[in-house]
C-alpha cells in the first residue's frame, strides 16, 4: 500500500510512520509537510497549496492527513487556510488522483463542551462517586458541542469525508484524536492532582490520554479496515479507566486495542 503522511514531522505523523515503517513488505511511505527531514521521504509544501498537493498524491493508494494548524487559541487566519482549505485540497486531489482511502485526523474537541457538564464534567474534576463503569461516554454518533473555532474546522473536516464518501466513492475515516503529547504521559505538571491517589478518578489528562504508539496504532487499523468500510467516525484513547470518550466503536469496528492506559503511571494503582 503506498501511503502519503501530510504532517508527516509531527509528533502524530512520526510515530505513524515509525510504526509502518516497521512493515515495508506492508506499506511504503511517502511524507508531505512544511519542513522535510533527511532521513525519510518527505515533500517539503503547505496544505494550502493545492497544486503542490494534488502532485503529492498522485500514484498513492491511501492518505494519512494530519497536517493542520492547532494549538492555543483560535488562530483564524492560519487555521482558514491549513485546516479548512487544506482538508479540501486533500479530500479534492484524493478524488482526482484516484486515492481510495483518506484518514483524516480530527478532534475529540468537537464534543468538548458535552464533558463540561454532568457526570463526564465530574470524573475529570475527579468527584464522580460512581464506578468507573457507571456512566456514559461521549459517543461519536452525539451531536457536536466544538470547544473553538479549532474543534469547528475540524467537524469541516468530517463534514468533507462524508461528502466524498457519499458523491465521489473514497473512504473516508475520521479519527477524533484525544490528549496526544509529546511526553507520552498523562501526567500534567500543573494539574493538582497526586498519581498515587488511587481512588481518585483523576483529571483531564488521566481521562483522555492517548499514548504515542496508541494513536498509531488507530492509524494502521483505519489503513488496513476492509475497503467496503466508506465512512465512520472513531475516538481515539489508551485504556483509561476513567476515560470520557468511548473507545469500544473503534475496538468493535477496528479491532483496535490499546497497548497503554493512564494507570500505569499510578504507581500503587491496583485496579483492573
Amino acid at each position: 500500500m503506498k501511503v502519503l503522511i501530510t504532517g508527516a514531522t509531527g509528533l502524530i505523523g512520526t510515530a505513524v510512520w515509525t510504526r509502518l515503517a516497521d512493515s515495508p513488505d506492508r506499506y511504503t511511505l511517502k511524507g508531505f509537510d512544511l519542513v522535510g527531514d533527511p532521513g525519510r521521504d518527505i515533500t517539503e509544501g503547505n496544505v494550502s497549496d493545492f497544486d503542490a498537493v494534488r502532485a503529492a498524491l498522485e500514484g498513492q493508494d491511501a492518505v494519512v492527513h494530519l497536517g493542520a494548524n492547532g494549538g492555543p487559541g483560535d488562530h483564524w487566519d492560519q487555521m482558514r487556510e491549513s485546516n479548512l482549505v487544506g482538508a479540501y485540497n486533500v479530500f479534492e486531489s484524493a478524488r482526482e488522483a484516484g486515492v481510495k482511502r483518506v484518514i483524516f485526523a480530527s478532534t475529540g474537541q468537537v464534543t468538548w463542551n458535552y464533558e463540561q457538564e454532568d457526570d463526564l464534567g465530574e470524573v475529570i474534576g475527579g468527584t464522580y462517586e460512581g464506578e468507573s463503569d457507571s456512566y456514559e461516554r461521549a459517543k461519536h454518533t452525539w451531536p457536536v458541542r466544538p470547544s473553538g473555532l479549532y474543534a469547528a474546522t475540524k467537524i469541516w473536516g468530517e463534514a468533507l469525508g462524508r461528502y466524498y464518501s457519499d458523491v465521489h466513492g473514497i473512504s473516508a475515516l475520521c479519527i477524533r484524536f484525544s490528549s496526544v503529547n509529546r511526553t507520552d504521559t498523562p501526567l500534567n505538571p500543573t494539574a493538582n492532582i497526586n498519581p498515587n491517589d488511587v481512588d481518585m478518578p483523576g483529571n483531564r489528562s488521566f481521562s483522555l490520554w492517548t499514548s504515542n504508539r496508541d494513536a498509531a496504532q488507530i492509524v494502521q487499523r483505519c489503513l488496513d479496515a476492509p475497503d467496503d468500510l466508506m465512512f465512520d467516525i472513531f475516538y481515539s484513547g489508551s485504556d483509561n479507566l476513567w476515560g470520557v470518550r468511548d473507545i469500544s466503536h473503534a475496538r468493535d469496528v477496528l479491532g483496535y486495542q490499546p497497548e497503554d492506559r493512564a494507570e500505569d503511571f499510578r504507581p500503587e494503582y491496583k485496579g483492573g
